[in-house]
């Protein structure tokens, strides 16, 4: 498959219950966003698994201009969650100290435009690494170790922005972060509780969440994307070692950068690691060439001139957040507010991440 290719199959038609209205946002749009000319199509962008995205294509005579749209997923959404107001707020300024970070043009309020407030980014070529690394670069060591560093590379980057620089100095409350993390997903765990294998997911959760009660000490505070990971960054088409966007920023705020190492540290399986981490929640990081976590954590170290040493809280941490955001999606299926059928078994997902945390710290 060809860049194009590659690209293409980003996109699919419309999910049924997900198309997006345009009787108010195409008059909206030609409004209030330059660019915004001649016909209009949409279609949808396949891969997240909770925020919806579209593209959108304004072709006009001799000229067309290509955007991207994000919105909340449907149904109930808890609080703070799926923020596209913070997510426009960082975008609109992070790109010029971060490159990696699209541009968001254009914040719609008005949810009776599309059912919810909305954004408009500007639109990035690239592919996304999913499950596994697509057969045009399989079997390419040298490759998957540039993939590996240069996700490293762009997370330590990141971390190494001045919020002043970009006038985020007052997003979020780098003070007592962790605390704040703890109980907050904690308040989240406890409120999508529900489905098959909840009362089990809770029992063996509980023995981890004592364990993480012993908070360790933050020496810094950085911008944090806070859902950083192989399949939220766009790679050239052409050079699958080179990122072209990272996406997906409705999380963004500031504190500990340990936790946005140790998210991505939960993803980052090795060949011989429990072949079950890999069926729960993995990058292709297990195929040959990929540095190792211990490798990723040297390289994060270098680049930053950070403290790693509590990396290890930071990872049990994340396995329960993540447990936690899965969770969440599965509830919305079990409530009927997705009929998304990949969501149906993803209760199995949160019993192994809940041994997964208990693995990690040592308390299997």
């Amino acid at each position: 498959m060809n860049a194009a290719g590659l690209e293409a199959a980003e996109l699919i038609d419309q999910r049924r219950d997900e198309r997006l209205e345009t009787t108010r946002l195409e008059p909206y749009l030609r409004e209030h966003l330059e660019g915004a000319e001649g016909q209009l199509s949409v279609r949808q962008f396949g891969g997240g698994k909770a925020n919806l995205t579209y593209l959108l294509r304004f072709s006009a005579q001799g000229a067309g201009h290509e955007f991207v749209l994000r919105r909340p997923p449907l149904g109930p959404i808890p609080p703070g969650a799926h923020d596209m107001r913070r997510e426009h707020r960082v975008l609109s300024v992070l790109h010029r100290r971060f490159p990696l970070a699209p541009r968001s043009l254009l914040l719609c309020e008005d949810e009776s435009v599309i059912g919810a407030v909305f954004i408009i980014e500007e639109r990035r070529r690239g592919f996304v690494i999913r499950d596994d690394i697509p057969a045009e670069f399989a079997g390419r060591p040298e490759l998957n170790r540039r993939i590996g560093e240069a996700l490293v590379d762009g997370l330590a980057d990141l971390h190494r922005v001045s919020s002043a620089a970009v006038a985020l100095a007052d997003l979020g409350r780098p003070e007592g972060y962790l605390e704040r993390q703890l109980a907050g997903w904690g308040r989240r765990w406890q409120a999508a509780q529900g489905g098959e294998g909840a009362e089990r997911a809770a029992a063996a959760m509980a023995p981890a969440l004592d364990w993480l009660g012993r908070v360790p000490v933050s020496h810094r505070a950085a911008l944090l994307h806070n859902d950083y990971r192989l399949d939220n960054c766009l790679l050239d088409s052409s050079d699958a070692g080179h990122i072209v966007a990272v996406l997906d920023w409705d999380m963004c705020t500031q504190g500990d950068p340990l936790a946005d190492l140790g998210y991505l540290l939960n993803y980052w399986v090795e060949p011989g690691d429990d072949p079950a981490w890999r069926e729960i929640a993995a990058m292709p990081t297990w195929r040959a060439g990929f540095p190792s976590r211990a490798q990723a954590i040297d390289r994060y170290a270098a680049r930053t001139g950070f403290d790693v040493d509590a990396i290890g809280w930071h990872q049990v941490f994340a396995a329960f957040k993540l447990a936690v955001i899965i969770q969440q999606i599965y509830i919305r299926f079990v409530r009927g507010q997705t009929q998304d059928q990949r969501f149906r078994y993803y209760y199995r997902r949160v019993l192994g991440l809940a041994e997964k945390a208990r693995d990690l710290a040592g308390l299997a």
